[in-house]
């Protein structure tokens, strides 16, 4: 990936005493359902996973992503063979591209279609990009 192209996009985690803003303001009136899919996915796509808190992340971009707070996890994805350690950051990352993608076929709100995007673009330029990627295609 060639960043000179696009411009860098940055995470910043979101405060404790802002979190209850924060899905409503990415997701309006789905934010439950966004919040649930992500929980969900989580489960099914890390063997291992058996809950956590979770940090909310604010992209440069307009984005959002959520993230568990543990070390690391191992991602398996039977749908395309992929089976990975990653940080739980990479982690999050990809269970949210996983839920905005399967959302967008599911919910009409292009708020989850841009927020795929949003969200891809800072992915392509994380340092586990790689990871992210294999797990998602």
């Amino acid at each position: 990936m060639n960043t000179s192209q696009s411009p860098v996009v940055l995470a910043q985690q979101v405060p404790d005493d802002e979190r209850v803003n924060t899905l409503p303001k990415h997701f309006g009136r789905n934010m439950q359902t966004v919040e649930q899919a992500i929980y969900t996915l989580m489960r099914g796509l890390a063997p291992d996973y058996r809950g956590a808190y979770w940090h909310f992340y604010e992209l440069s971009n307009g984005g959002f992503y959520m993230a568990p707070q543990l070390d690391h996890l191992r991602m398996k994805v039977d749908t395309n063979g992929c089976d990975v350690q990653m940080t739980a950051d990479a982690a999050g990352i990809t269970v949210c591209l996983f839920a905005f993608s399967h959302l967008s076929f599911h919910v009409d709100d292009q708020d989850i279609v841009e927020h795929f995007h949003l969200l891809r673009e800072f992915a392509l330029q994380h340092s586990e990009a790689s990871n992210i990627i294999a797990a998602i295609d």
